[in-house]
């Protein structure tokens, strides 16, 4: 058998066996299409019966780089214990990886990570009516919809974005780069910025080809990008410790817990591979609009999620 005859398997049981809810149900599935997602990217490509402990501690270390928190780590683990839990009670496998595996510590400290409705509290603080307002909601649609380091923000450039098509060019760790796709209300905010702010300033000849600028138009300091966030959640009532990381850790958070491919997400941050062969998997980038687009917060929300 292969993953979808064993998942599909998995959903009759807990549908007719367990009289599950439709809503329980999904929630289980996509924990186990998550390992199945991660068995696919191995090398040796483990069906369900093919995957051992060592595998299910490297799928915890893989999801754990997406800042999820302990909370959703252990959630996830719950459903895949409750898989194999199944197959062995059904005599498909005769030893469950995941018996011995031990849940994440809930108390272990992980980076913040901003739900949906406190990312809209700290968008609606900011007074665009102002030049920086209107560049500090650009920078804020940028980092959320594209999941950004911090560095990959200051550095972006004009030239690099491919706002007709979707997409912008990073630069990355290791001077590595990649294409990540942008959401419509970080293209329309940009825009708006660049149209009507960046095009009046008086740009330093360094900073000519960088996106965002301060008001002597010089390309702006990390330093900056964390007190502007900063003030931001301040200002929202947020008393977590934000940083310009929190939103790349929310941008990933929410993804994947929405359902998104653990793949097209690994692509977007430009994750190395936790494994030690080469067995990175290249996305097609239609893949990944479609991923960004199904799966993010502010991408599905209906045309008044637009308003300035």
């Amino acid at each position: 058998m292969n993953w979808p005859i064993y998942i599909q398997h998995f959903k009759n049981y807990l549908r007719l066996e367990r009289s599950m809810s439709e809503n329980s149900i999904e929630a289980y599935l996509r924990d186990v299409e998550k390992l199945s997602q991660f068995a696919q990217m191995l090398n040796h490509q483990p069906g369900p019966e093919g995957i051992n402990e060592k595998d299910i501690s490297d799928f915890l270390a893989y999801i754990n780089q997406f800042g999820l928190t302990p909370t959703s780590q252990a959630r996830i683990l719950s459903g895949i214990k409750s898989f194999y839990k199944y197959l062995a009670l059904e005599n498909l496998i005769h030893i469950d990886p995941t018996q011995l595996t031990e849940a994440p510590k809930i108390g272990r400290k992980l980076p913040d990570t901003l739900s949906f409705p406190e990312i809209e509290s700290m968008l609606d603080m900011i007074d665009v009516s102002t030049n920086e307002g209107v560049r500090n909601r650009a920078i804020l649609e940028v980092l959320y919809s594209c999941g950004l380091r911090v560095s990959e923000l200051t550095e972006l450039k004009l030239t690099n974005c491919y706002f007709d098509i979707g997409f912008v060019r990073v630069i990355g760790k290791g001077n590595k780069t990649r294409l990540v796709p942008i959401g419509r209300d970080a293209i329309k905010y940009t825009r708006i910025y660049l149209e009507n702010i960046r095009n009046h300033l008086d740009i330093h000849p360094e900073a000519e080809d960088i996106v965002f600028l301060n008001r002597r138009g010089k390309q702006l300091t990390r330093v900056m990008i964390f007190l502007i966030i900063k003030e931001l959640a301040e200002r929202a009532g947020i008393h977590k410790n934000i940083s310009p990381h929190t939103f790349r850790h929310s941008f990933a958070t929410h993804l994947i817990e929405g359902g998104a491919d653990l793949r097209a997400v690994q692509e977007m941050l430009g994750h190395e591979s936790i494994t030690t062969t080469e067995i990175y998997t290249h996305l097609d980038r239609t893949f990944l609009q479609e991923t960004l687009r199904s799966y993010h917060p502010r991408e599905g929300l209906p045309d008044k999620r637009t308003r300035k």
